[in-house]
């Protein structure tokens, strides 16, 4: 990877309990989004798993004053204060790329945010939300489409700016265990481990990420969607596609050599396996940024 090019998260938001509980998965998005600010990133181009567009359309978030989706579980004081920053201008730079490469794309001034990508954001910049550009997925859930919006927007990691896909390594609502959530607010509850199926993909998911790099991690993202166990850890490909859109932000051949690596997973509600990867590393880390 080129020195300036920016590195790549695909994050695994979990249930809304993860906004308001520590874990492993909170931890690392808090350094993330340090190392991001250390090395003065111009904003966040994201993509979550809970916004898409009928047809063969797609949409960028233009509201200028968003409000949130309220989520479950949680207190409102941990969300409902955080003031959200639409990167209008980014915005319209993201339309004019998309329009080019040939998608039906248009802004959308009424789209309220979702706990999908503001709990990342939260968790990321708890003392400010830097400018920020949401991209919708396409209802259709093509993995070649999904992967093309990535391509298209990859120019933008020269111009500093974070590219962050927020899913699901394992995703299934309704395989997940609620018993604990519902009865003790416990979404980290793990009376018996995980099932056979949610670890094989689990598996199947850090294999791809950490052994294919440029090209070829394009091909493996989206033959993971073949994979036996897929349906079983994705009972729909909402949480799927922002891994795909990774993908081809960080799979170009100029990418050829740059691993994702797993930096933190959480377990939740049983089945539910949050797994974080980074690709690629900023020039200054924390330590020199201090210094």
């Amino acid at each position: 990877m080129k020195a300036n090019l920016s590195p790549v998260h695909f994050f695994s938001h979990g249930s809304t309990m993860m906004l308001g509980e520590d874990s492993e998965a909170a931890d690392y998005w808090k350094k993330a989004g340090d190392q991001a600010l250390a090395n003065n990133i111009k904003g966040v181009i994201m993509m979550g798993a809970h916004w898409d567009a009928e047809g063969d359309r797609m949409q960028v978030a233009m509201n200028p004053k968003p409000g949130k989706s309220p989520v479950a579980y949680v207190h409102p004081s941990k969300y409902v204060d955080y003031e959200l920053n639409p990167d209008l201008e980014t915005g319209e730079r993201c339309i004019s790329l998309l329009k080019d490469a040939g998608f039906n794309v248009s802004g959308n001034t009424e789209f309220d945010w979702i706990h999908d990508t503001y709990l990342i954001l939260i968790r990321m910049f708890p003392n400010g939300c830097p400018p920020t550009t949401l991209i919708s997925m396409n209802a259709r859930f093509d993995p070649h489409y999904h992967m093309r919006v990535g391509e298209t927007l990859r120019s933008l990691r020269k111009e500093n700016y974070l590219i962050i896909g927020s899913g699901g390594a394992v995703h299934n609502l309704y395989r997940n265990i609620w018993a604990p959530i519902l009865y003790y607010s416990d979404n980290f509850a793990q009376e018996k481990p995980p099932e056979a199926w949610a670890l094989e993909f689990r598996q199947a998911v850090e294999d791809v990420i950490k052994n294919n790099s440029g090209p070829r991690l394009r091909r493996a993202m989206t033959r993971l969607m073949k994979h036996p166990f897929y349906r079983d850890a994705h009972a729909t490909d909402d949480h799927f596609m922002s891994a795909l859109f990774v993908a081809g932000a960080v799979g170009d051949e100029e990418d050829e050599g740059v691993y994702g690596e797993l930096k933190a997973e959480t377990w939740e509600l049983t089945n539910m396996c949050n797994s974080q990867f980074t690709f690629g590393s900023w020039p200054r880390t924390l330590a020199t940024a201090v210094a």
